[in-house]
């Protein structure tokens, strides 16, 4: 079953096409990555289906469609995401961080908030953050905080509103080798358990050793889908990565800003 269908998703800047015609699907616990070089239209293809530009084409959440719903009904439909930048509260602790996004405020709740009743705890906080395996850091500041485990505290942060899908934007961008592989088992362990992911990043090892299925992205169009295994080869893919002139790509050791190059095509490392 599709939890998140996305059809003909397009979106314009005046004569620019940023997205072009993008459909993309994403399973019941599965977890799919969008990949593509800087520019290709990744980031811009999340904040459509979220809702935070304008886009054409339709997007449906469990067969629904959230097609020019704005960003806020979405979210409370089902659908999350996590942003490049780790945007915490740098006041708050980890466990309190999480119950921003597991108890949404309303009338009822910010009035008994003013006469001093606290809220009940929500089971879905720790949850979220043994999914994560940040149980020891519940009650550290979120200032306190390594890169890596800032990383994961923001997905935990998606996890707690119990999501039908999160859209991961860069989760592991300046994570270490290590921090890296932690990172992708704690995420395909997420999938496994039930949630959908989608998952943009530049870290093609952990994008190949932990995605069911991979869509790629160049100037906005979908150049190639499939497994791991049938992207990492595909020539379309080669050449939007080293170049189209590049004699041997399959023994390319370059790199360029895009991430590894040679890790599309050499045997992944699995988390």
């Amino acid at each position: 079953m599709n939890v998140l269908s996305v059809r003909q998703l397009g979106v314009s800047y005046g004569g620019v096409h940023a997205l072009s015609d993008v459909s993309l699907e994403v399973g019941e616990g599965q977890l799919v990555g969008l990949i593509g070089p800087n520019g290709a239209g990744k980031t811009t293809f999340v904040d459509a289906v979220t809702g935070l530009v304008t886009a054409r084409g339709r997007v449906e959440l469990d067969g629904k469609d959230l097609t020019g719903r704005p960003p806020h009904v979405r979210a409370r439909r089902g659908l999350a995401r996590t942003f490049q930048s780790s945007e915490l509260f740098e006041d708050l602790t980890v466990t309190e961080n999480l119950q921003v996004t597991a108890d949404p405020s309303t009338w009822w709740t910010a009035l008994g908030e003013t006469f001093g009743r606290r809220p009940p705890s929500n089971p879905a906080v720790p949850e979220a953050l043994s999914a994560l395996g940040l149980e020891d850091l519940a009650d550290a500041s979120a200032s306190e905080l390594s890169q890596g485990r800032r990383k994961l505290v923001g997905v935990a942060r998606a996890l707690a509103a119990r999501p039908r899908v999160i859209c991961l934007d860069e989760p592991a961008a300046g994570l270490d080798t290590t921090e890296s592989a932690e990172l992708g088992h704690r995420l395909r362990a997420v999938a496994d358990a039930g949630t959908a992911l989608l998952l943009i990043d530049h870290d093609m090892s952990l994008v190949m050793g932990i995605c069911d299925h991979i869509v790629v992205l160049e100037f906005g169009k979908v150049i190639a889908s499939g497994t791991p295994a049938q992207v990492r080869t595909d020539p379309a893919v080669i050449a939007a990565y080293l170049g189209a002139s590049a004699a041997q790509p399959a023994t390319a050791s370059g790199t360029s800003g895009n991430g590894s190059a040679k890790a599309l095509t050499s045997t992944p490392e699995t988390p």
